[in-house]
């Protein structure tokens, strides 16, 4: 399947960014609508994925920090190619900043898939809007260049 990506900014792209990550992490997960948006957003890169149909299916940001999260994808798309081209996309960006480090994160349950990509716990978990998470971070050399296509 081959899906689309677009670099956002927060002014660009809030309205789509907004509607997909409350979509999910609001109304899917029910997360509090006020830790979900914050003053990271106003200065992050951000990416969309869409399908084949040109409908947002995923997104993700950037922090100027170097954290990658806010990471928001439709149940019907959870799969590994997606968050391959979202990730990848997001690398892309972070190597464009000349960024050594990202950071990210994560579910419990995914600290195996992270440390797949490269990535190592840094830190205790702790507990963000009420699920566990793990720190993690990763010297950004260890990512090949991903295969993505960018909407322009």
């Amino acid at each position: 399947m081959t899906f689309q990506i677009e670099n956002v900014d927060w002014q660009s792209g809030k309205d789509r960014l907004a509607q997909l990550r409350e979509q999910v992490f609001v109304f899917e997960w029910q997360l509090p609508r006020d830790a979900e948006f914050d003053k990271n957003d106003f200065d992050a890169a951000h990416v969309l994925v869409y399908n084949e149909q040109l409908t947002p299916i995923a997104t993700g940001r950037l922090t100027k920090g170097g954290e990658i999260g806010r990471i928001a994808v439709r149940r019907e798309y959870r799969n590994s190619d997606v968050y391959q081209s979202l990730f990848g996309a997001l690398l892309n960006i972070a190597k464009q900043q000349k960024l050594k480090t990202v950071r990210v994160n994560c579910e419990l349950q995914s600290v195996a898939y992270h440390q797949s990509l490269g990535f190592k716990p840094s830190g205790p978990a702790f507990m963000e809007a009420g699920i566990p998470r793990q720190r993690m971070a990763c010297p950004l050399k260890r990512f090949a260049q991903p295969d993505v296509t960018q909407m322009h």
